[in-house]
């Protein structure tokens, strides 16, 4: 059993029954009274999420989860097809459990499986991935005197990230796959 005030982001758990991943964190304290620990949670059997309260000092039940390096291979429409890169087995995941991750896959990607019994259920990312830039709206003269000197651009899995002016199409970023904001140019 560990106590809710240790959960963190990526944590994961099991409650009545079911397997269930910390998407967000917080923890409030009022004046007086006991503290309240707010998460948003995902359930990685079904991939639904939403939030749930616990009041400090609750315990929730601990998992035990394996971890394994596979390979993204493609994606088929509903469904993210891997390669365990021990054994060779191909197995696929639901879009709806990576949910945001699936925005960091591209072909040939190396990460981990996360799984209970052989059943998989979510991947870890590395911390950071390099994508490439299909679509960088055209910098104007002037942009900066606004105080932006930022735009949006799209990277090639359609993810959309905010960067500096000076990125072009064609670029390579590095992204943290976090917080999913921009690091550097490659």
């Amino acid at each position: 059993m560990i106590d809710v005030n240790d959960l963190r982001k990526g944590a994961c758990f099991l409650l009545d029954g079911e397997i269930f991943k910390v998407l967000e964190y917080t923890h409030n304290k009022p004046g007086r009274g006991n503290a309240t620990i707010r998460v948003k949670i995902v359930n990685l059997r079904s991939g639904a999420q939403f939030e749930r309260t616990f009041q400090s000092g609750n315990r929730v039940e601990d998992v035990e989860l394996d971890k394994r390096p596979v390979q993204f291979l493609y994606h088929d429409g509903d469904f993210y097809n891997f390669m365990d890169t021990e054994t060779y087995e191909q197995f696929a995941l639901d879009e709806k459990l990576l949910g945001e991750q699936a925005g960091y896959l591209k072909e040939g990607l190396q990460l981990k499986l996360v799984s209970l019994a052989g059943e998989p259920l979510d991947v870890e990312l590395p911390v950071t991935v390099d994508l490439r830039v299909v679509d960088a709206p055209r910098d104007i003269a002037g942009d900066t005197a606004a105080g932006g000197g930022t735009k949006v651009v799209t990277l090639e899995t359609g993810l959309k990230v905010t960067t500096p002016l000076f990125v072009n199409q064609g670029d390579v970023l590095r992204i943290d796959t976090r917080t999913g904001q921009y690091v550097t140019r490659v």
